[in-house]
């Protein structure tokens, strides 16, 4: 592993119908929805576990129980924890806290964002490992699709408006108040609304596509997902902000 005393944080609910991609279901349907999630959730922990960048948590909602989360785990020997309680700032803080108790730096992603791929995960632990206090991945719906982080400050996860298009704007002020240098990432795109997904084709397809991959899975087979390529690949050249004072707003 090239980071052996990172890791790499995999948020992930398991993929139940009408549990997870709720904002999809009026287009796919609850069943699709989750067909969805699960692909997802496949092609994301495959990806990294391939690349072997560092040791790997998913970290489970609601639980760890999830028939899924206990092949996940047999199959990349990952770690298994619980979400918990808590809004999702709560239980990113509880999860970066536990990551980093040893001094380890942490990156936490999710599963909706197919363009993030490992070059990018092995971008923001360099550029970590480096001296960064921190970086992030924007997202184009104004979120962010990745948090790396070399120390922890529970105020980056508090009074943040979950979910909202002010996400990665909240999060960039909390950084500045702090006077953390910070780099980020291009932007990247997640499936969450249903104006991120591909085209009206993708409902078609969805059933018999993902169902394939999802047999295969539960019969023993490695999930199939697509290679590490036609994602937005960061470089050194990405600025980091300007270091900011307490006293700035």
């Amino acid at each position: 592993m090239r980071f052996p005393r990172a890791r790499l944080l995999i948020f992930a609910k398991a993929p139940e119908p009408g549990a997870v991609k709720t904002r999809l279901i009026p287009r796919l349907g609850a069943q699709a929805a989750a067909d969805l999630a699960r692909h997802l959730l496949l092609q994301t922990v495959e990806r990294h576990a391939r690349a072997r960048l560092c040791p790997i948590q998913l970290w489970c909602a609601p639980d760890t129980r999830h028939p899924l989360f206990a092949a996940l785990a047999a199959e990349f020997r990952l770690t298994l924890h619980a979400q918990g309680e808590g809004d999702l700032g709560r239980r990113m803080c509880n999860a970066t806290r536990a990551a980093l108790r040893r001094g380890e730096p942490a990156v936490l992603i999710g599963t909706d964002c197919p363009e993030l791929d490992s070059v990018a995960v092995a971008c923001a632990l360099r550029w970590l490992g480096r001296g960064s206090a921190a970086v992030l991945g924007p997202a184009a719906d104004g979120g962010y699709v990745l948090m790396g982080l070399r120390r922890l400050d529970p105020r980056l996860f508090r009074g943040i408006a979950w979910g909202g298009p002010r996400v990665l704007e909240q999060t960039r002020a909390r950084l500045r108040s702090l006077g953390w240098r910070w780099r980020e990432l291009p932007v990247m795109r997640d499936l969450d609304r249903p104006e991120d997904l591909p085209g009206s084709a993708l409902e078609d397809q969805l059933q018999h596509r993902f169902a394939a991959q999802i047999g295969e899975h539960q019969n023993g087979d490695p999930p199939q997902g697509p290679a590490d390529r036609g994602a937005a690949t960061p470089t050194e050249t990405v600025a980091a902000p300007k270091q900011h004072t307490e006293d700035d707003p």
